[in-house]
């Protein structure tokens, strides 16, 4: 067994401009076209008056964050294979509207090495630096043959 070469401390950033193609597109993949992402006028009538981004498309912006941390590991010569076990104690705290630009702060707060496994805090702030979402993220190493 190898050491692991992802270490507490590491972290990658990520931001985008959540576009109405993002969700419609995002729509079309999973099948979610619930009227809080896709009917204008419906959301107009609501406390947020307009159209909110999914929060599952949200977590797929904390895994581009995450494989970007994979990569900065291969590229210090980490040869395994991250795999995720999970994102846990996701909250959307704010809606992430169209037009909004997020940004997401993903960070390894525990390494177990015994385990290969990693521990990260992800924060995703909009332009405002309004957190909208927070998650946790686990990691494991799998060791290549």
């Amino acid at each position: 067994m190898t050491g692991m070469v992802a270490k507490r401390g590491d972290n990658a950033s990520f931001s985008k401009t959540v576009s109405e193609s993002d969700v419609y597109l995002f729509a079309g993949i999973t099948g979610d076209f619930y009227q809080a992402h896709t009917n204008e006028e419906a959301m107009k009538a609501t406390s947020y008056g307009r159209r909110i981004a999914h929060g599952a498309l949200l977590v797929g912006f904390m895994s581009t964050t995450s494989t970007m941390i994979i990569h900065q590991a291969a590229a210090r010569g980490d040869r395994s294979v991250p795999v995720a076990l999970g994102f846990d104690r996701i909250r959307f705290i704010a809606p992430v509207f169209l037009g909004d630009t997020i940004t997401v702060n993903y960070a390894i707060t525990g390494a177990d090495e015994d385990r290969r496994r990693t521990t990260a805090e992800i924060e995703i702030r909009n332009q405002r630096q309004e957190v909208v979402c927070v998650a946790t993220h686990l990691i494991k190493w799998l060791e290549a043959e």
